[in-house]
């Protein structure tokens, strides 16, 4: 099914059901939820999911396990999507929050073959097979890093949202400190004890997970640059050690 609002189709009954959609650049699906679990894939462009307990960054080709009723919103880079939305009740096992996942080659050929899927297709033909085969199949998918937790009070929560939307290396600690009426120690306290990190360490996390989607349009060294690293030495390193991968994987064309 493609293009096809998920309310049209929540009532059949199927216990996977593959929606594609195509977005404009820069389109923000405002905060919604889903009866249904979901399996969001994104074949192209970057994805960023909020939740009230963090964001997760979405690179091309990876894709987000949303629980079901879980309420979150999406800004969608340039994507095309293939989800799919699966009755909680057939997937025990899903995560119990929002989780980014690698996506095999023999996962992507499913997704694109299930969104061709009549809304009330063959169980037990050839797209029953399939639908089945794709839950095994996210079943054994392991968790990838992209990730940044947000505190639980909403005056913390505001700064880490304000800054993850636009991360400025010239913050400091005093300076977020200045807008809670709190001294800097206090504040470090308060947000450690909030999020199990200091304040400098979240920054420096947001700012890593702002460039995946700069990468789509600008070189390791711009988006170094851009970040305020040293070198794009630095940058590589850096954003190596908290992904596992380096920046370049995340250029577009062949790598």
């Amino acid at each position: 099914m493609k293009n096809i609002p998920l309310a049209d189709v929540d009532h059949v009954d199927r216990a996977v059901l593959p929606i594609g959609t195509d977005y404009a650049p820069g389109q923000l699906l405002d905060w919604h939820e889903h009866r249904r679990a979901q399996f969001l894939y994104g074949a192209t462009g970057v994805m960023v999911v909020d939740t009230a307990d963090g964001s997760w960054t979405v690179p091309p080709e990876r894709a987000l396990l949303i629980p079901a009723v879980t309420r979150h919103r999406v800004r969608m880079l340039q994507v095309s999507t293939r989800s799919l939305y699966i009755e909680p009740s057939t997937v025990p096992w899903w995560p119990a929050a929002c989780t980014v996942v690698d996506v095999p080659p023999l996962l992507r050929e499913l997704l694109l073959a299930a969104v061709e899927f009549e809304p009330r297709y063959d169980l037990s033909g050839r797209a029953g097979h399939i639908a089945a085969l794709l839950l095994h199949e996210i079943a054994a998918l392991s968790p990838l890093p992209f990730h940044i937790g947000l505190p639980a009070s909403d005056d913390l929560a505001a700064l880490c949202r304000a800054y993850l939307e636009a991360p400025d290396v010239t913050v400091t600690n005093a300076d977020w400190a200045a807008r809670t009426a709190l001294s800097e120690r206090a504040f470090t306290r308060r947000f450690r004890r909030e999020t199990g990190q200091s304040p400098a360490g979240w920054r420096a996390r947001a700012r890593l997970l702002a460039a995946v989607p700069l990468l789509r349009a600008a070189s390791v060294t711009e988006v170094s640059g851009r970040l305020r690293y040293a070198s794009p030495a630095a940058f590589t390193a850096a954003f190596t050690r908290a992904f596992g991968v380096p920046p370049s994987r995340f250029r577009p064309g062949p790598r």
